[in-house]
């Protein structure tokens, strides 16, 4: 047993080191909850969260759903870890890695327009009509404002005429507008809303089919020019009367970097569910994307657009897949350790083995060869002495049964020895041959 454990215990103490550093090494199972911030409740953003909290549900995992003043404040608690913000919506255009080192994006999910609205008999066509008017771009926080503020100070707006800029947003710059408390009002969204329904059928309110858009697309790089179809929204009347040209930025799935693995997986499934259909403004498959992305793309979600799921994720629940995939990161590397050194064990052990009894015969020869050296009768004794201590050691060897042969041949050889030994007779020296003297001359 002493020998088997010689061999056996420094290979699983290897194998049991290796368990535990891969162990250290491995994802953690993912967390069980997800938060994520949106804009408004009325929003396409905060509709788009609901159906990826429905189809989170399916597989165990809740999203809380944490509504924001819009992707400006969102970016600012993507970039808080005290506020526990998971991952957002953000609009395109409103951030960049260089003010947010450690947020990384997932994917695009849809284009989400700029819809600007404004009281007038005619079809406007330019933001130049906005100046000197009353405009609504869009609550603090609010991606509608950033892109509102650059849109209006690119085209010199705010150079031609005073231009009163209003704060408000959502539902109370609708109800502003329809009441003339404004003249003009920004939103941002993937599709005309219950909430802009209103503005679509009040007379004397259009949409600013805006003018260059191609334009704008070129120095605003975030920025990508979409057609509304004549009629897509109403046939009867028609809405729009004629097509109109918008400026979309993308709206992007961000998250802070270090979000696990198996979650992006999940959340990109989502997002492919709710938005790989033929959308308003898209084709179907046309999203989610890695194109139009302020932050660089997260190398798990790289590998999610380009192949699609895993096997295990494909055809197993998502829990199981996790706990499959994590236990394969344990073995491969003690199987990569296991084989060879199990393969070296059984000759390491046997080596281990024959040691006991072959060390003995360097014992046994020394002995053989001392033997040419005795003189006498007590050199002799002295001899098999050593030889009869020798016999007594190896009697205390302990070896496995299949390894009692080579015991055996070691106890013959000290047995033919001995016998050598006793047999052995000095032989003495002779006695001095007299040198003749040379006769003395008389």
């Amino acid at each position: 047993m002493r020998d088997f454990l010689k061999v056996y215990l420094p290979i699983a103490l290897i194998v049991a080191a290796g368990f535990f550093i891969a162990y250290r090494l491995v994802d953690p199972a993912p967390s069980g909850t997800l938060r994520i911030a949106t804009a408004g409740k009325d929003g396409a953003y905060a509709a788009a969260a609901e159906r990826y909290k429905a189809i989170l549900a399916r597989d165990g995992v809740e999203l809380e759903i944490v509504y924001t003043a819009g992707a400006i404040e969102n970016l600012k608690l993507l970039s808080d870890p005290e506020s526990g913000i998971d991952l957002a919506f953000v609009q395109g255009g409103t951030g960049s890695p260089d003010a947010s080192p450690d947020l990384v994006s997932l994917a695009s999910v849809f284009f989400e327009p700029l819809w600007i609205f404004v009281r007038s008999e005619r079809a406007p066509r330019s933001l130049l009509e906005l100046a000197g008017k009353r405009v609504a771009i869009g609550q603090e926080g609010s991606g509608t404002r950033a892109l509102a503020l650059e849109l209006l100070g690119s085209s010199g707006v705010f150079e031609r005429a005073a231009t009163q800029i209003s704060d408000l947003g959502g539902s109370d710059a609708v109800q502003a507008l329809i009441k003339g408390e404004v003249d003009a009002a920004f939103f941002v969204t993937g599709r005309p809303t219950p909430m802009l329904s209103p503005l679509l059928g009040t007379r004397g309110i259009r949409i600013l089919n805006l003018e260059y858009a191609e334009a704008y697309k070129f120095r605003h790089q975030f920025l990508t020019s979409v057609t509304l179809p004549a009629g897509v929204i109403s046939l009867d009347p028609p809405l729009p009367a004629q097509d109109v040209a918008l400026l979309a930025p993308a709206a992007a799935l961000v998250a802070r970097d270090g979000l696990h693995p198996a979650l992006i997986d999940l959340i990109l499934g989502a997002a492919k569910e709710v938005h790989g259909r033929r959308q308003l403004f898209s084709k179907r498959g046309d999203f989610p994307s890695a194109s139009y992305l302020d932050f660089p793309l997260d190398p798990q979600a790289q590998r999610y657009l380009d192949s699609g799921p895993s096997l295990l994720r494909r055809y197993l629940p998502f829990r199981l897949a996790g706990f499959v995939e994590r236990l394969w990161v344990l073995v491969l590397p003690l199987l990569t350790l296991a084989i060879p050194l199990m393969r070296i064990a059984p000759p390491a052990y046997r080596w281990q083995i024959r040691r006991k009894i072959y060390r003995w015969y360097k014992v046994l020869r020394r002995l053989e060869d001392d033997m040419w050296l005795v003189k006498d009768a007590n050199a002799k004794a002295a001899l098999l002495d050593r030889l009869n201590k020798m016999q007594r050691d190896v009697g205390k060897i302990g070896v496995p049964l299949s390894y009692a042969e080579q015991l055996y041949h070691l106890r013959l050889h000290i047995e033919f020895l001995r016998q050598r030994i006793e047999a052995w007779r000095p032989v003495e020296a002779a006695p001095p041959v007299p040198v003749p003297q040379p006769a003395k001359a008389s």
